[in-house]
């Protein structure tokens, strides 16, 4: 069987440029290179397209020095929509070299520009296949104020909490904090378009509300800040349906946090101690039998293509509460998405090998 060429894309201009790097150097080494040929291009942080090595260790995920894309020079030049799919490369020297023409693209992106439709946009544009999130559910799905419109228009219920803009905080402060304080004893503020726990604080008895407020404002102008939820953390993966079948759930898998007030970046990255990953979740059936339809529900309610990690809460009186989705999630080795499919039975390679054939046949659709 002749290989397809695959461009593993990475990097990018968000605050998670690091991690998206490292699920980068995961893919590189679990991609099946029988069936596909690498192309790793790199987003440098001010948003150049580079030829990277195709070294998984170099982007491996070290807590002392995170991986990042940094510019070699190079300058990837993609391919013209309605010609060829060949892709090129300038080298430093101002001399170009031809790639290989690419049959899709694994955009391993997340945050801005990256996870928000923008990137998608860009390759329907040329029209070159991708794997992933389309346009509209990646655009919705990262911005987590109009994932809870499009859930609750389904009747999908969601944590509980307001939606704060950067003038509303800035003219009208004490309205804000009146608000809020209406939300409970504890509150978590979030940035509404941001992933991987960045820019996340605990806000308890409204001790620190500024601070976490100025810290969720430096990722997004606009800032959620929701009630605490009482219950278990449980995540599910969804894969799309292939073929026009419906999407299908993983097992779910539960964040325990033993020693952590809630699930931070350096929790879910950097082997921080005070949290557990099961995965499975040690559930009975039928809660992973709902668990696994409402993230399908979840996923349909906001059009959702090629992949989602949907994270709930689940309640002591059993009521399951969506807490977001992510259409690109966290894709290292540990990471919960991965976790959930080999639990279900599928490998990590198999898993890279079903989200690049899902890309491949939406683009011929």
């Amino acid at each position: 069987m002749d290989r397809q060429t695959v461009v593993v894309l990475f990097g990018g201009r968000s605050s998670e440029h690091s991690i998206s790097s490292a699920t980068a150097g995961g893919v590189l080494a679990a991609i099946d290179r029988e069936r596909y040929s690498v192309i790793p291009v790199g987003i440098t942080r001010d948003g150049a397209f580079v030829l990277e090595e195709d070294d998984p260790a170099k982007f491996a995920l070290d807590a002392e020095r995170l991986p990042e894309v940094v510019d070699n020079g190079t300058r990837v030049r993609w391919p013209e929509p309605a010609g060829d799919r060949m892709l090129r490369v300038a080298a430093p020297d101002g001399s170009t070299v031809d790639l290989g023409e690419v049959d899709a693209v694994l955009p391993l992106l997340h945050g801005l520009h990256g996870e928000d439709g923008a990137i998608q946009g860009f390759f329907d544009v040329i029209e070159l296949p991708y794997a992933g999130g389309g346009i509209l559910d990646s655009a919705v799905c990262l911005d987590k104020h109009f994932t809870k419109l499009a859930l609750r228009a389904a009747g999908i219920a969601v944590s509980p909490g307001i939606t704060v803009r950067r003038s509303e905080w800035e003219t009208e402060p004490e309205k804000v904090r009146r608000s809020i304080g209406e939300l409970g004893s504890v509150v978590f503020v979030k940035p509404a378009s941001a992933g991987s726990s960045v820019g996340v604080s605990r806000v308890d008895d409204g001790a620190g509300l500024d601070e976490a407020l100025g810290v969720a404002f430096a990722e997004d102008d606009k800032v959620l800040v929701e009630s605490r939820v009482a219950g278990r953390e449980i995540e599910v993966g969804v894969l799309a349906g292939r073929h026009g079948e419906r999407a299908r759930a993983s097992l779910p898998g539960e964040v325990v946090l033993t020693s952590r007030s809630f699930y931070d970046f350096e929790g879910k990255y950097l082997g921080g101690d005070g949290v557990d990953i099961v995965c499975p979740a040690e559930i009975d059936e039928e809660l992973t039998a709902r668990l696994g339809e409402t993230a399908v529900r979840a996923f349909e309610a906001v059009d959702g293509r090629g992949l989602a990690r949907v994270d709930f809460f689940v309640t002591p009186e059993g009521e399951l509460i969506v807490n977001e989705l992510n259409t690109m999630p966290g894709f290292t080795p540990i990471s919960m998405f991965p976790k959930c499919w080999i639990a279900s039975g599928m490998t990590y390679s198999e898993l890279i090998t079903e989200l690049i054939e899902a890309g491949l046949e939406s683009g011929r659709n």
